[in-house]
């Protein structure tokens, strides 16, 4: 879902690139094959809030706070050669507030899907 008007952002395509390849990456990975992934991009007077919404596996409240740090997989039987390094999350997170910008992950738990919200300033 993409709204009329967005505004134009100054960014580097690539890093951005990079930021949205990996959530898309992460939804997919823990989303069933019969589940939803939902993008959107919306504006406001000072931001591009970029929402990538899944129904997947979700997260318990007590791991959002870790999800960034670098090293952390919020699935502890996930290794490097099964669910990647634990980086991901840590390069978005570095990547956005390099561009200014500020990113946050929401679930209401396991089962319950995840959303991550990226806002960059206009």
């Amino acid at each position: 879902h993409i709204e009329d008007d967005i505004p134009l952002i100054q960014a580097d395509a690539a890093r951005l690139s990079q930021v949205l390849n990996n959530l898309l990456s992460n939804a997919l990975r823990h989303t069933p094959s019969e589940g939803m992934i939902e993008l959107s991009i919306q504006a406001s007077p000072e931001s591009v809030r970029l929402t990538v919404r899944d129904n997947g596996d979700g997260i318990p409240q007590e791991q959002l706070t870790h999800i960034f740090d670098r090293f952390y997989r919020a699935d502890r039987s996930r290794t490097r050669s099964t669910g990647g390094s634990g980086l991901g999350l840590a390069i978005v997170k570095g990547l956005v507030e390099a561009h200014g910008g500020t990113v946050s992950a929401y679930s209401k738990g396991l089962g319950q899907g995840t959303t991550f919200v990226v806002r960059l300033p206009t």
